[in-house]
């Protein structure tokens, strides 16, 4: 359920500029099979409209993902709409951090990260939660 519902919010970052270019389309389907579904299961969802729909009983390293992966995704095809950050924030809120987060996020967040660069930005987003 986790999985499905960060897809679904990856496909509605994908689709606030109009189009979801392939670059994007291929991350969402990495991360998708990845975690375990198919090709077939994941493209039906980028046709289908979904809600913003957060679920309550994340762990503090799903939150980070769903953030991370959702920065990720802007920052695939190199362009950054007021729209998609706008939305970010909206999702950082409703998952317990402040939405400056995201500011800071997109800074720190340059192509493929180590697995040290990714605990940095880790602990770094623990210092930004509200709960």
């Amino acid at each position: 359920m986790v999985a499905l519902q960060q897809l679904k919010l990856l496909i509605s970052l994908a689709k606030l500029d109009g189009e979801i270019g392939e670059q994007e389309r291929k991350y969402i389907l990495n991360i998708g099979t990845a975690n375990g579904f198919l090709v077939a299961e994941i493209l039906p969802m980028f046709i289908q409209e979904h809600r913003l729909t957060i679920p309550d009983d994340l762990t503090a390293d799903e939150k980070f993902e769903y953030l991370y992966s959702l920065v990720q995704l802007m920052k695939v095809d190199e362009k950054l709409y007021a729209e998609e950050i706008k939305f970010c924030g909206t999702v950082a809120t409703k998952l317990g951090y402040k939405p400056e987060l995201m500011f800071e996020l997109m800074l720190k967040v340059k192509g493929p990260q180590t697995a040290e660069n990714k605990e940095e930005l880790r602990a770094l987003a623990q210092t930004f939660l509200t709960d």
